[in-house]
């Protein structure tokens, strides 16, 4: 399990968060001078320069937001202006997908940066930039909201790209594209120009995913552990009810893949940040606040404490927390993570997002004044501080990824295998880095007493 370390704290990891954008803006630059946007969204590296991958565009987002961050933390105005440019010119199919659950992904890393941005002083309000972006996440919103199937208990969830009968794990972090619409004072229109409200089905699918793709150790199955998570969840979609649990990226259904994992426990404390603020006459209709803020707290908690305890002392998880491999490497849940063992990848880009889902979770709860809060946030630097160094930390000129040792699919063998290495190591994504500049740029502001970024401050 992750293993405190008292050494650590906000002051201690500034000079590496500063060195990490040192190192982040030439790749940055790198990127965008070699990548073509014809060949589509650069998805990760092969031998340290980036490719794509054909399955859904959900990571285009991720690349000029991380522009935006980088201006954010280092105050560079030549990423705000290509950010800018490339967010008008190409980011416009992305706001009015039907196609996918990836809204908060690609358009909130975009839009809703530049909005925080203008909020924080950071940029100069511009009257026509804000509408045009406002306008880009209300209708993000809508969308995501529309992708929408209904449960036996009359409730719902927003479908995966695989269809309606399919719940993601990833999904959680999507809702903070309904929360940004809503908080604009959107609404979905349906027929007969019917307003469907967008906090209902944020709340709907937060309480069908902690119900179904989260376990709680209260005998659900013969598998079941407290905070485990099923990467998918499978409905009958002709009276919708639960069927089984499923994976597309995990091993199997009843192990926990990693990365879900981490979208959870991010997607969560950030909704938990987000609900509270929002007014007891909203949460009234849909149960009352007490019993949105339990459930959300109760998945979140699950989910965090499953992460540190099946997590190698370093904060680094193996791909799967069931993976095959894993039984030939003897405690090695006793031992920092290996990223170049023989057996089973490690992946570097679920610890990024799992870091600031423990970081925020434990925010949270130093607010409402339990003293939990303080024990994830420590764990957070655990995380952090190896995650903003080697071998982590990619020092590489020539290598176009921030975050090594970040891997993909893992059952598809997407994945790049260096010569004579047994498993994929050495290699970034798009989303690893994303999240390691969003830790980072979060850090820095808690570390300098500043307020930390939050994606509904717009």
């Amino acid at each position: 399990m992750i293993t405190p370390d008292q050494s650590l704290s906000l002051k201690s990891l500034k000079p590496k968060i500063e060195r990490l954008f040192d190192l982040s803006a030439a790749k940055i630059r790198s990127i965008a001078r070699s990548w073509d946007p014809a060949k589509g969204t650069p998805v990760f590296t092969v031998q340290g320069r980036y490719t794509s991958r054909g399955w859904t565009e959900w990571t285009q987002g991720f690349q000029f937001g991380a522009a935006l961050l980088q201006f954010d933390a280092a105050g560079d105005r030549r990423f705000l202006d290509d950010a800018r440019r490339r967010i008008v010119a190409l980011m416009a199919s992305h706001v009015s997908h039907f196609g996918v659950h990836d809204h908060g992904f690609n358009n909130v890393s975009t839009y809703g940066n530049l909005l925080r941005l203008m909020r924080a002083g950071r940029v100069p309000e511009a009257p026509g930039e804000r509408a045009f972006a406002e306008l880009a996440l209300k209708v993000s919103g809508a969308v995501q909201a529309a992708r929408w199937s209904r449960t036996a208990d009359g409730r719902g969830y927003i479908y995966s790209f695989n269809g309606p009968h399919s719940l993601f794990a990833d999904t959680i972090r999507s809702l903070r594209s309904l929360a940004l619409a809503h908080q604009l004072g959107h609404c979905l229109m349906g027929e007969m120009d019917r307003r469907i409200s967008l906090l209902e089905r944020l709340v709907h699918h937060a309480e069908t995913t902690a119900r179904y793709n989260i376990w709680y150790g209260e005998g659900r199955d013969a598998y079941d552990v407290r905070g485990r998570v099923a990467h998918e969840s499978i409905f009958n979609t002709n009276d919708g009810h639960y069927r089984c649990p499923s994976s597309q990226q995990g091993y199997s259904p009843f192990t926990t893949w990693t990365r879900g994992l981490a979208w959870i426990m991010c997607g969560y404390a950030e909704q938990l940040e987000w609900i509270d603020t929002r007014s007891d006459a909203e949460m009234k209709p849909l149960g009352g606040r007490k019993t949105i803020e339990a459930m959300m707290t109760r998945a979140a908690a699950a989910t965090c404490d499953f992460y540190v305890e099946n997590t190698p002392p370093d904060g680094v998880p193996y791909w799967d927390t069931g993976a095959p491999g894993l039984a030939k490497m003897g405690d090695y849940l006793a031992r920092p993570s290996d990223p170049f063992n023989a057996y089973e990848p490690v992946d570097s880009s679920a610890a990024a997002i799992a870091a600031q889902g423990l970081w925020r979770f434990g925010g949270y709860l130093d607010r409402k004044g339990r003293r939990e809060g303080a024990y994830y946030q420590h764990l957070a630097l655990v995380v952090a501080d190896t995650l903003f160094r080697e071998p982590y930390l990619s020092t590489d000129a020539k290598h176009q990824g921030l975050l090594l040792h970040s891997v993909y699919h893992r059952p598809n063998g997407w994945d790049y295998l260096p010569k004579g290495a047994k498993v994929p190591c050495g290699e970034s994504s798009m989303w690893g880095d994303y999240h390691l500049r969003e830790l980072a740029l979060l850090l820095l502001r808690e570390a300098d007493n500043k307020r930390a970024p939050r994606f509904f401050d717009i």
